[in-house]
């Protein structure tokens, strides 16, 4: 059956944040991440493709984003795969270059329990408007493991087609909350870790299994309200002479970077 005129429009409005919100869908386009988060058993409720990704999805020997993952396009015992023209999906992408996949999931918002972050490690983001970063940092939660990740409200939209492509896949295996961060961190019970320029050096941490991380963005920092509730300040030193020898003369790393280093080393001494 062709897409009716309101499906096309619909689909299409869903590139700006306010149309998410306002239907509580978002879109995920292209064979890699529809299949990392098909994978991961992302529960969608449409999917669209071209028949020849339909095509290379019914063959026994195809990739993990086509073949081994087509037994999963059913719901409820029922085939719930679209397929539609070339054309129509040219329509409906939110690509110039369209793909030839395209899904619709619908936008779920976890409440954060009092006394969650009592347990286990938080990565929490305090103003990170970079896509690609929040995506990163995503990733990075997922692969250190750590229990759940925060987002201020003020951060990159978490269901951007841009935050989402750039989790590669972690979007759909780690915890994520949006809360009035400083709110949050209030109640926490636990050591509150600020990544900050000033801070200490993150080698001579003590052992912690349950504290939060906190990433401000890399041009204005932490926000003050958050700074507030900071029990500790980290930092990765920097090495080498800046008065002209070279190496270390960087004025800073990329907030995912930084992240990762401190994440890195937590894991490491917990593992003592």
């Amino acid at each position: 059956m062709p897409l009716t005129k309101a499906d096309l429009s619909r689909l299409r409005s869903l590139q700006d944040k306010k149309h998410r919100e306002t239907l509580g869908l978002f879109v995920v386009e292209g064979e890699k991440v529809f299949g990392e988060l098909l994978a991961a058993e992302f529960p969608f409720t449409e999917i669209y493709a071209t028949e020849a990704w339909a095509l290379r999805a019914s063959l026994p020997d195809e990739s993990p984003s086509a073949a081994s993952l087509s037994k999963r396009l059913t719901r409820d015992g029922s085939p719930y795969l679209q397929q539609i023209t070339p054309a129509e999906m040219a329509r409906i992408s939110h690509y110039p270059t369209p793909s030839s996949v395209l899904a619709v999931g619908r936008i779920e918002r976890l409440a954060l329990d009092p006394g969650t972050l009592a347990h286990g490690l938080t990565l929490a983001l305090d103003g990170i408007q970079d896509p690609g970063n929040v995506g990163t940092l995503l990733r990075i939660a997922d692969w250190f493991a750590f229990d759940r990740l925060l987002l201020s409200p003020d951060c990159a939209d978490l269901f951007s087609q841009k935050v989402i492509n750039a989790s590669m896949g972690s979007f759909a295996r780690v915890k994520t909350f949006t809360v009035a961060l400083a709110e949050a961190l209030a109640g926490a019970q636990v050591p509150v870790l600020g990544c900050d320029l000033q801070g200490n050096d993150v080698h001579q941490l003590t052992p912690l299994r349950d504290a939060v991380v906190v990433v401000g963005s890399e041009g204005r920092g932490l926000s003050v309200a958050v700074k507030r509730l900071v029990t500790c300040y980290v930092t990765i030193p920097c090495y080498g002479d800046k008065g002209g020898r070279p190496g270390g003369a960087a004025e800073s790393l990329n907030a995912a970077v930084a992240a990762a280093i401190v994440c890195d080393n937590l894991r490491r001494l917990a593992a003592r």
